[in-house]
């Protein structure tokens, strides 16, 4: 079972890289990535603009290297393609 992990630790991970946080704004999302708890084993990572996969590759690279497992998954009904990440 994996341990414990916070949003915050991961989006400090992700900024510190020099990812851009997203933003809603004007009734949309500014280009960046945004964080969402799933629960207390599990953080999601969605990137909102172009190159969406390019972008989630390359935070996917940056996690694993920091030694988070991360999975690429998307949400039931043809949803938004997200990073599910936990500590092993």
């Amino acid at each position: 079972m994996g341990r414990r992990i916070k949003a915050k630790s991961v989006e400090q991970l992700i900024t510190g890289n020099g990812h851009p946080l997203s933003e809603f704004w004007d009734d949309d999302w500014d280009p960046g990535f945004r964080i969402a708890q799933g629960g207390t084993r599990t953080v999601f990572v969605f990137y909102e603009g172009h190159d969406e996969a390019d972008r989630l590759d390359a935070i996917t690279a940056e996690l694993r290297g920091a030694g988070y497992h991360v999975v690429a998954t998307q949400q039931e009904g043809a949803g938004r393609r997200r990073l599910e990440v936990t500590r092993p």
